[in-house]
């Protein structure tokens, strides 16, 4: 299984994304959609930060500081919104706690995305903002 780093990940709807990074913060509130909760999470590793959609238990069970490894996640918009899940192929799952270097720009759920004409892919076209507006960087 080859794993990318966060600032090599580009929309796409295929669950074929595995990484691994550090959970910084969580939202409070829990949304239910379709019977289930999620909550939004901003992940980071040493390349990237971006953010990170939970999904039932995980809302309550992944806290700040815990070190996540995601297998055929997936990076795509969600109500407006770009943000990396697991999805329902994908996995989860806690490996470690506190111990990973991370950066907190750039935020790659911040970046506008266009499709390339001449590959279909989505590639960058402009910072919307270098950090989290959802998370905002604690002074």
């Amino acid at each position: 299984m080859a794993t990318v780093t966060l600032k090599d990940i580009a929309p796409a709807a295929q669950n074929n994304i595995n990484t691994q990074f550090i959970l910084l913060d969580k939202e409070e509130k829990l949304t239910v959609e379709r019977r289930n909760k999620t909550c939004l999470a901003l992940v980071a590793d040493e390349t990237a930060a971006v953010h990170f959609e939970l999904w039932g238990g995980e809302c309550e069970a992944l806290q700040p500081g815990d070190i996540i490894r995601l297998s055929n996640g997936i990076f795509s918009f969600n109500r407006n919104n770009l943000v990396l899940r697991a999805g329902k192929r994908g996995k989860a799952e806690k490996v470690g706690e506190f111990t990973m270097a991370f950066v907190e720009t750039p935020n790659i759920s911040e970046i506008r995305w266009v499709r390339d004409p001449n590959s279909n892919k989505f590639v960058q076209e402009s910072v919307i903002s270098p950090y989290s507006r959802i998370f905002p960087p604690k002074p």
